[in-house]
């Protein structure tokens, strides 16, 4: 898959991840790579800091039982306008690939 798009839909999938609840950073990239285990933790990271420099997510420190504070991503309601958009403009996306009767 083009460097690109993946890094739009793993920005996708991450605020996905968010939706409904916040997660520290080892869980989400952990989440992220059961399903894409070829990305490198570092580019999740990058995403991730991306995202919170936008507004699209903040993020809370939290004291962890087993070892140094953890940093809690969570989504903003800006960024969940934002994941709104790209879930509609990748509805968009696969509507015109079946269209054309590409099946996957």
């Amino acid at each position: 898959m083009d460097t690109q798009m993946k890094k739009g839909v793993l920005e996708m999938c991450i605020l996905y991840q968010l939706k409904d609840e916040e997660l520290y950073g080892y869980e989400l990239m952990k989440s992220i790579r059961l399903v894409f285990p070829d990305v490198y933790e570092g580019s999740i990271y990058t995403i991730l800091r991306r995202l919170n420099a936008t507004g699209y997510t903040q993020i809370e420190e939290k004291k962890s039982l087993n070892g140094p504070a953890r940093k809690y991503y969570r989504l903003t309601p800006t960024g969940l306008e934002y994941l709104d958009q790209m879930l509609a403009e990748w509805g968009e996306i696969l509507h015109s690939v079946s269209a054309l009767g590409i099946r996957i």
